[in-house]
């Protein structure tokens, strides 16, 4: 049995809060995919392979360059004593011209209801570190779209934010769509607000090409966008942080 891999040609916002502002807005690819099936893949997409358009496993479920796939996934949830889930699926950039980045992607993890019980948030900074929030409900309830999951920051990420505070997450991720918004909350006024938002559609060979034609850096382009963000604030004044030693374990729970 085979399964499609979807195309969220999307839009991801980011919006700082604090007393320098910045925002900005831009178009982005991610693939959502089954991590453990057998892929229903157009010519110009590779699983586990060099392509035009490639998904590796060792991208992802560890340390970049390193990762397991969702065997780290299944590592990870019987560690925390959370209940197996019947699918376990990703949402993440794939690999244009075998170049990718990723700040953040996320595992879903889903029940034999098929409903969505666990998500890990994968966030990875510009200097090649990785760390993972784990986030539920402390019962094992279904995540609903309204629910809003919280998770205490404790990773470097930028340098012009502080490495405090906490994160809430929202989800709605149904068969046509894809939205996650994301709000990071400092000590006092201090804070950021992303989101990711597009439709779900099958992934075929035109789409990768509109990709492709539209984004032709893959990205290379959401890299170099990173660091002309951070320009910006530097300029606007923005105070820098120098980067801490990344924390001992890989994974948080919320």
């Amino acid at each position: 049995m085979t399964s499609a891999i979807h195309h969220i040609q999307g839009q991801t916002y980011h919006g700082r809060k604090g007393e320098v502002s910045n925002a900005f807005r831009y178009s982005i690819d991610y693939v959502m995919l089954n991590a453990e099936d057998v892929l229903d893949s157009p010519r110009l997409f590779k699983r586990n392979a060099r392509g035009v358009c490639s998904l590796l496993d060792s991208d992802h479920g560890g340390a970049p360059g390193a990762g397991q796939g969702a065997a780290w996934v299944r590592d990870v949830l019987a560690e925390y004593q959370l209940p197996s889930p019947s699918r376990i699926m990703l949402l993440a950039q794939p690999r244009f011209w075998n170049h990718v980045f990723n700040p953040v992607s996320f595992w879903l993890c889903y029940s034999d209801a098929d409903d969505l019980t666990a998500v890990i948030a994968e966030v990875t900074n510009t200097f090649g570190e990785r760390h993972s929030y784990l986030i539920h409900h402390p019962d094992h309830r279904p995540i609903q779209r309204t629910d809003r999951m919280r998770a205490e920051k404790i990773f470097y990420v930028s340098p012009f934010q502080k490495i405090e505070g906490g994160y809430e997450f929202r989800f709605d991720i149904n068969e046509d769509r894809v939205g996650i918004w994301i709000d990071y909350s400092g000590r006092g006024q201090d804070g950021l607000i992303a989101t990711l938002t597009g439709a779900r559609k099958a992934l075929t060979n035109r789409s990768i090409l509109s990709s492709l034609i539209r984004r032709p850096l893959g990205s290379r382009r959401v890299q170099a966008l990173i660091h002309w963000q951070a320009l910006k604030l530097w300029w606007k004044g923005s105070r820098y942080r120098v980067r801490p030693t990344p924390p001992e374990q890989e994974v948080t729970r919320g």
